[in-house]
């Protein structure tokens, strides 16, 4: 029975003890994506193609609600005298045109939304990778965001284990002066 409980003492001796040096071994850091894509030349050509096809939605949008607005004003002008069969069809018309505006901006959004994650893919990756190699180069065994969304993840870090500019310059981006 003593031989049990000193067998189990030993056992959670060792236990903490090996927590105690696996926990000294540890190297934990950090790194601000938002920060590094904003740095990349990349993440501007991505903004030029994400404004440029929401600029070209934008123009068709507005193609339909031209057709729309000069097809309301044609049966808002001759509604009066209009036969009743002609009226019916004109407004069975012009609702389906407003589906269709609803729905082109539903498809719009959608479409903004699937280009930005093609576009953004690539970069991320890349982002990932980097971090990754610098973070096995400095002994790193754990990197976190600083933010995600803009939101703060870590609410405290110590700026020496930010290691978002040697990504950078992993890279081979000269990081910005100030952060």
């Amino acid at each position: 029975m003593m031989k049990n409980k000193l067998l189990v003492a030993i056992v959670a001796f060792l236990m903490l003890g090996s927590a105690a040096i696996a926990q000294t071994t540890m190297k934990i850091g950090y790194a601000d994506v938002d920060y590094i894509l904003g740095q990349m030349p990349e993440s501007k050509q991505v903004e030029s193609e994400l404004q440029a096809h929401n600029t070209q939605l934008q123009n068709q949008l507005q193609a339909k609600y031209q057709e729309y607005q000069q097809k309301l004003q044609a049966y808002q002008q001759g509604a009066a005298t209009m036969v009743d069969a002609v009226k019916n069809e004109k407004e069975t018309e012009l609702a389906q045109l407003e589906q269709r505006i609803q729905k082109f901006q539903q498809d719009a959004q959608a479409s903004m939304q699937k280009k930005q994650t093609t576009l953004m893919e690539p970069l991320y990756t890349k982002v990932g990778n980097n971090i990754e190699a610098v973070a096995k180069e400095h002994g790193y065994t754990h990197i976190l965001n600083g933010q995600v969304g803009g939101i703060d993840v870590v609410l405290y870090a110590d700026e020496q284990y930010d290691i978002s500019d040697l990504v950078l310059q992993k890279m081979g981006i000269t990081p910005a002066p100030s952060k």
